[in-house]
């Protein structure tokens, strides 16, 4: 098989979808590697690395569309490069196609068969191609709510640790699965007052039995939400419905009962955001104000530290994508039915149902797929 990596072009991403060493394994395994020159810079590595590791440079995306048998990637196809795609093509990258109707016709309409990370499965119920960048992504969150609370960035002006004598800021997480539990370790860890709200008590008591008193947890109603969001100075938005788009957990109106210059940070913006007045936002432009709350909405967290992020994803990828490229889409699917679980689109129907209901498109169910 012949595997392509294009240069990520959504705004301010660094990430690659393969590095060297992913180059490397698919070419030990007998397949062809091809690489858009510079795919690497921004995660640090070169164009000499990939030759190195056996891969081939071409000069566009165009190049690696046009040849490739699977196109791996970062982040979700833009325009431009769904209209590279073509029937028959294999796509193994983030979708996050529930709040995105123009990217899910558009796959639909360009025959490919699309595999999103977020939505491939494991044995534990745990979603292993999203956890690295939600591990990311929620250490990150801490650090730019922090940013955002500076009173030059629009913030309310206040310190996470505090100093003796002045109490540190109060941060409250909702959500408290991957996303949640690390962005609440890093803050607590920068010495705020932080709060995890969740629905599940069996994940309530295990954030009480191995973090103690290191943060303390609520189980989440409308009410406590309520209570504990206009006490804020930080809301850390770490909710993840597999597939389907983020619940609105905080209004509009209830802007008004918080205080003013606190900050919103939307983990959830690829799946559409948990708070109703999020709209994704870039690296170049991070931050907003609506109605005096400071909202942080960048839809690619993780580019932010790329190198980082680019290891961690392609560590957790690499076995899925040599699967993918030993036996086939088909087999490797039938094979394992958490591989299947990733299957988002094919043959120009979709067939991942969380999407299905937020856009109100006709399913094909995936066991059904791998027979068409």
């Amino acid at each position: 098989m012949l595997i392509g990596c294009p240069t990520e072009i959504k705004p301010q991403e660094f990430r690659v979808g393969l590095t060297p060493n992913a180059a490397q394994e698919a070419i030990a395994h007998g397949h062809s590697v091809v690489v858009q020159s510079g795919a690497g810079n921004g995660a640090g590595f070169t164009d000499a690395d990939y030759t190195a590791a056996g891969a081939s440079l071409v000069d566009t995306a165009a190049e690696v569309f046009a040849s490739a048998d699977m196109i791996v990637k970062v982040k979700e196809p833009q325009a431009v490069e769904r209209k590279m795609l073509r029937e028959g093509q294999l796509l193994f990258t983030y979708l996050h196609l529930a709040p995105d109707p123009e990217q899910t016709h558009d796959l639909i309409a360009s025959g490919c068969t699309a595999i999103a990370y977020e939505t491939v499965t494991d044995d534990r119920g745990g979603l292993p191609l999203l956890a690295p960048m939600s591990e990311v992504a929620g250490r990150l969150a801490p650090q730019v709510g922090a940013w955002t609370l500076q009173k030059a960035n629009g913030g309310r002006g206040v310190l996470m640790g505090g100093v003796p004598g002045v109490g540190p800021a109060k941060v409250v997480v909702i959500g408290g699965g991957v996303v949640g539990t690390h962005a609440a370790k890093i803050a607590a860890g920068m010495g705020a007052d932080v709060t995890v709200l969740d629905r599940s008590l069996p994940r309530l008591r295990y954030l009480d039995d191995v973090f103690g008193g290191t943060f303390k947890n609520r189980y989440s109603t409308a009410g406590a939400t309520a209570e504990l969001i206009a006490d804020a100075d930080m809301v850390i938005g770490a909710v993840l419905i597999p597939g389907a788009a983020a619940p609105k957990l905080i209004s509009r109106a209830q802007l008004s009962d918080m205080k003013p210059g606190a900050a919103l940070v939307d983990v959830a913006i690829d799946q559409g955001g948990c708070f109703e007045t999020s709209r994704a936002t870039t690296h170049a432009e991070p931050i907003y104000d609506v109605d005096g709350i400071m909202h942080y909405c960048v839809a690619n967290m993780p580019g932010a530290v790329a190198r980082t992020s680019t290891i961690a994803l392609g560590n957790a990828t690499l076995p899925y994508m040599l699967a993918l490229a030993d036996k086939g889409w088909r087999q490797a699917c039938e094979d394992d039915p958490h591989l299947l679980n990733g299957l988002n689109v094919h043959a120009g129907h979709l067939t991942y149902y969380a999407v299905g209901k937020a856009l109100g498109i006709d399913v094909l169910a995936p066991n059904l797929a791998l027979k068409a």
